[in-house]
């Protein structure tokens, strides 16, 4: 199936969405399905009798992440890359496997055995020239490529070494293309591979310059959703997936329709990153409603922007109330107006437990979709007239990647499976560096939550309700930390404020000595 034609007058901003191991493509199978259920295109790619009624000219920008072939026919401009091909096999076996380019499907055959050096060393190496080639034609049948959107694990084999490896091959392409991450992240209890740490930290580490943002979401915070707002118990994989599907379709809706409110992916990610290394932000979704309840429940626009502030909503496993939001974009999707997101951030800012940092001038920045959300038949979730996908940039966050790094040291410190990554061509030298830049970040996180001191004047309000695309403002670049303010990695469970001892000369002498410092490995008692 060759896809050779395409109407140039309707592509305007594409978007190359990537799909990387066992967690990628099990994850794009959902998002794809759901894509196609919001723009009228069937399992074999024709497009649905009710979508033939439509205009010419509705707000439906399909094109954006479909190419049309000769056939009248849509292909996702989308590749699925795997190390070994079983799950990739099961989606050109399934329903939705006629609507995907077969050369887009690419497989390797022996997997990465769950390690971070085969997938991207050894392994990975011999089919990233392929994996290239493929996504060089896809974006030569684009007007503009906007963004990459690579879906994939940390804790994977392929999803953390082939990733890391293709995403610096991206950026030796396509430079400064924006390059957005959707990862699943490492539970705090449930794991997947002993190595999970390892890889995890080892692929951050070589993407965190690379990457422009990076969305997490962990399977623990899926269960506990699907346990809490759901009653499934036992979800399964095809259930959590749905769920991500949910999330990605929000945050790219305003590339696929039309909106006058509409947020830019740019703009967005402008706006939540103030500091480069600092582009982990929070997900929640409201509302989730089980089809049973959803007869009874009609939630309102300020109930589901409460709602989206509740812990039980985040699709990563942190406390909120322990940090502080840097920036806040709000991704509402249907029957909303301005006025109702208005009255409900309102609502929002007389909350204690959510605090912003004092020197981010405007808090909220608000999208609006007119879209209503589409949900997949015979699914988990009900059909509502409403909905907002909440993607907040807190120091919060800090909490996963203290946990991670604090599984780390345990292993590290007994050099416990290093060899089977040293057999694969890797230095020891290398985990070091991976864990002091992991440290690092914590300070990142530290360093962007402390208040700027204001000494001519009081500091601006915060928490501006900002619902105009574009005119989101950041902090200036003065209160920024930057890496020479970035002193040695704290403790993994610091200890409670302590009062000041000793004159000014002791603490500078503490101070020169920790800013020197860099991470060491440390012996744990078992």
């Amino acid at each position: 199936m060759l896809c050779t034609r395409y109407d140039t007058s309707c592509i305007e901003r594409e978007a190359i969405t990537i799909h990387i191991g066992q967690a990628g493509v099990q994850i794009g199978n959902s998002v794809w399905e759901l894509y196609c259920l919001e723009h009228g295109i069937l399992p074999d790619g024709s497009i649905a009798a009710t979508r033939r009624m439509c205009p010419v000219d509705s707000d439906d920008n399909y094109h954006t992440i479909f190419e049309e072939c000769e056939s009248g026919r849509y292909v996702p401009r989308s590749a699925f890359i795997d190390l070994e091909p079983s799950v990739i096999d099961e989606i050109r076996t399934g329903v939705y496997g006629n609507l995907f380019h077969p050369d887009r499907m690419i497989t390797g055959k022996e997997d990465a055995a769950n390690l971070y050096a085969r997938g991207r060393y050894s392994v990975g190496g011999k089919i990233i020239d392929d994996v290239m080639n493929e996504l060089r034609k896809i974006s030569d049948k684009c007007n503009s490529v906007t963004c990459f959107i690579l879906f994939h694990s940390f804790g994977g084999g392929t999803g953390s070494g082939l990733t890391s490896l293709l995403i610096n091959q991206l950026t030796d392409l396509y430079g400064k293309t924006t390059k957005l991450q959707f990862v699943v992240y490492p539970s705090p209890r449930i794991s997947t591979s002993v190595v999970e740490p390892y890889n995890s930290v080892l692929t951050a580490h070589s993407t965190i310059d690379l990457s422009d943002c990076c969305f997490m979401v962990d399977n623990e915070a899926l269960y506990d959703i699907f346990e809490k707002r759901l009653d499934i118990e036992w979800p399964s994989y095809i259930n959590l997936n749905r769920l991500i599907a949910q999330v990605t379709s929000s945050f790219t809706a305003s590339l696929r329709f039309e909106g006058a409110m509409n947020i830019d992916l740019m703009e967005f990610q402008t706006n939540l990153v103030p500091y480069p290394r600092v582009h982990f932000p929070l997900i929640t979704y409201a509302p989730i409603i089980s089809v049973v309840k959803a007869d009874r429940q009609n939630m309102s626009v300020k109930e589901i922007t409460i709602d989206s502030f509740q812990p039980g909503n985040q699709m990563v496993k942190c406390d909120p109330r322990r940090g502080k939001y840097m920036a806040c974009c709000m991704l509402y999707r249907g029957d909303v107006t301005p006025r109702d997101v208005n009255d409900a951030i309102q609502v929002i800012k007389t909350r204690e437990n959510i605090k912003f940092v004092n020197w981010c001038p405007t808090g909220f920045q608000v999208g609006i979709n007119y879209q209503p959300p589409a949900v997949v038949p015979g699914g988990d979730f009900a059909k509502v007239r409403r909905a907002i996908c909440m993607i907040g940039n807190t120091t919060a966050i800090s909490e996963a990647w203290a946990r991670l790094n604090y599984k780390f040291d345990l292993m590290f410190a007994k050099r416990a499976y290093i060899h089977w990554y040293l057999g694969e061509g890797m230095e020891e030298l290398e985990f070091a560096e991976a864990r002091t830049d992991m440290a690092e970040l914590e300070k990142d996180y530290e360093e962007a939550g402390k208040d700027t001191e204001f000494q001519d004047s009081e500091p601006p309000s915060q928490n501006v309700t900002n619902t105009r695309p574009g005119m989101g403002s950041m902090t200036s670049a003065s209160s920024i930390p930057t890496k020479a303010q970035i002193g040695a990695p704290v403790d993994d469970e610091p200890e409670a404020d302590q009062e000041e001892e000793g004159g000014g000369e002791e603490e500078e002498e503490e101070t020169s000595e920790t800013s020197q410092m860099v991470w060491q490995p440390q012996n744990y008692r078992y």
